[in-house]
C-alpha cells in the first residue's frame, strides 16, 4: 500500500487559530501604516522592529504594498505576518506605481488613521506618535513630515535630487497653488474618512500622491507640518528615474484641467504629437521625394508612425506595465490589430481631404506641375487622417495592448 506524502501547511494550524484568537482579543486598529515596496526585502524586518519599539502602547497595522518584487519582499513580507498578525501584505501583478500601491493601500486598511512611508528605512518612524496626536486631538487632518521647515535634518539626501524636489515643489505651490511647504513628501498621516472622500478623484500613476491628495483637496484639508530627520538608505537602491519628472508634469497639467485629462491620457497625447511629426517626416520623403502615390505614402507614414508610437508608449505611457522580451512582438502585433480600423479611417479622411484641397486649388493629382507648390495641402490632409485615429487607438490600446495582467 502507497503511503500518501502531504506537503506540509505553508501556516501550522496551531498559529492560525493563536492569530485569529489574538485578532479577538486585541482592541481595535487605530493606525495603518501604509508601505509600497519594490525589492526592499532587506529592509522589511528592521522596518518592522523599529516601528515595534516606536508604537507601544498604539493599536497599529503595517500594510506592504508589493508590486511582486524579483528579490522576493513579499515572501518575506508574508514569512513575517505568520509570526505578526498586524503585519499584512498587498501582492500588486500586472501593475506599478507608488501612488496606485498607496491608495490600494489606504482603502485596504480598517484603522481611522493611516500613516505612508517609504520601505527603504529613509523616513523617521519615530515622528508617527507626534503626528498620530495631532489627528487625534482634531487639529488636522493631514500631518506632513516636511524637509523645508525649521529642524528638519538630512542624513542621505544628495544635492542633485535635493536641487530638483526644490525646483518640483516651487513648481507645485506656484501653479496649483498648494500652501503647504512640502507637497512632494512621501512621509505623511491622513484621516482615512478624508482620504476616502477624495480617492475616486485620484491618479493611481505617478509617485507623488501627497501631491495630488492636497491639490484635489483645494485648501479644505487642514494640514500640519512637522520637520523630521531624513536617513540615508541602508538596502538596496533608490526607485526614482528620469521618468519622475514626467510623471510630475503630467499630474500638474491633470490638476489644471481639474482631472478632465488623465495622466495617461497626457502622456499618449504626448507620444501622439512625436508620432505625427514622425508620420509627417516620412509622408514628406515618400511623396516628395520618392514620387510615391499619396494613398501608398500616407500608408506608409501611418504604420511607420504606429511603430513610433508603440514603442515610445511602451517605454513612457505604459511604463508600469511595460512589456518585455517576446511580449513586445506580440504587443506590436496587437497593436497594428486594434489601430486596424482607425489606420484605415486615417487614409480614407486624408484621402479625401488631399483631393479636395488638391481640387479647390484647381489642380488635379495628374497634372500637378510642381509637386513643392502643393506639399503643404499634402500635409493637411496628413495632419487630418492622423488626428481621426487618436481617440480609437488610445481606447483600443489600453483594452487589447497594455492590458492589467
Amino acid at each position: 500500500m502507497n503511503e500518501v506524502i502531504r506537503p506540509a501547511p505553508e501556516c501550522p494550524p496551531q498559529t492560525l487559530e493563536r492569530q485569529a484568537l489574538e485578532r479577538l482579543d486585541s482592541p481595535p486598529v487605530e493606525l495603518s501604516i501604509i508601505v509600497p515596496s519594490f525589492n526592499e526585502c532587506d529592509n522589511v524586518a528592521v522596518l518592522h522592529r523599529r516601528l515595534e519599539a516606536t508604537l507601544a502602547g498604539v493599536a497599529w497595522e503595517i500594510i506592504f504594498v508589493d508590486d511582486n518584487s524579483p528579490d522576493g519582499t513579499w515572501d518575506v513580507v508574508r514569512d513575517l505576518a505568520q509570526r505578526d498578525s498586524r503585519v499584512r501584505c498587498i501582492r500588486r501583478i500586472g501593475r506599478r506605481g507608488l501612488s496606485g500601491a498607496c491608495i490600494e493601500g489606504i482603502l485596504a486598511s480598517s484603522a481611522p488613521y493611516a500613516a505612508v512611508m517609504d520601505a527603504d528605512l529613509q523616513h523617521d518612524e519615530t515622528q508617527l506618535p507626534k503626528m498620530l496626536s495631532l489627528l487625534r486631538s482634531g487639529q488636522a487632518d493631514l500631518v506632513v513630515g516636511s524637509r523645508y521647515i525649521e529642524g528638519y535634518k538630512s542624513e542621505g539626501f544628495d544635492k542633485q535630487r535635493a536641487g530638483a524636489s526644490a525646483l518640483a515643489t516651487e513648481v507645485a505651490r506656484k501653479i496649483l497653488r498648494v500652501e503647504i511647504a512640502d507637497p512632494m513628501s512621501g512621509f505623511f498621516m491622513i484621516r482615512r474618512d478624508r482620504f476616502e472622500q477624495l480617492a475616486p478623484q485620484l491618479s493611481v500613476h505617478g509617485f507623488k500622491i501627497l501631491l495630488d491628495i492636497v491639490a484635489t483637496a483645494r485648501g479644505t484639508l487642514r494640514a500640519a507640518e512637522i520637520p523630521y530627520t531624513f536617513g540615508a538608505r541602508q538596502h538596496g537602491e533608490s526607485k526614482l528615474d528620469s521618468m519622475v519628472a514626467l510623471d510630475f508634469l503630467g499630474l500638474v497639467l491633470a490638476k489644471l484641467t481639474n482631472d478632465a485629462v488623465s495622466l495617461r491620457f497626457l502622456l499618449f497625447a504626448t507620444v501622439g504629437s512625436i508620432g505625427l511629426v514622425v508620420h509627417l517626416v516620412t509622408l514628406y520623403i515618400t511623396y516628395e521625394l520618392f514620387e510615391v502615390p499619396f494613398a501608398g505614402a500616407q500608408a506608409a507614414s501611418a504604420l511607420v508612425a504606429m511603430t513610433s508610437n508603440f514603442i515610445l508608449n511602451n517605454f513612457f505611457t505604459y511604463r508600469d506595465q511595460r512589456l518585455k522580451g517576446f511580449a513586445i512582438l506580440g504587443g506590436l502585433i496587437a497593436f497594428y490589430i486594434v489601430c486596424s480600423v482607425g489606420l484605415l479611417a486615417n487614409v480614407g479622411v486624408a484621402l479625401s481631404v488631399h483631393n479636395n484641397l488638391l481640387a479647390n486649388a484647381g489642380v488635379t493629382a495628374l497634372s500637378v506641375p510642381d509637386k513643392q507648390n502643393v506639399w503643404w495641402l499634402a500635409g493637411v490632409a496628413g495632419v487630418a487622417g492622423a488626428l481621426m485615429g487618436v481617440v480609437w487607438n488610445y481606447a483600443m490600446s489600453g483594452l487589447f495592448v497594455w492590458r492589467k495582467r
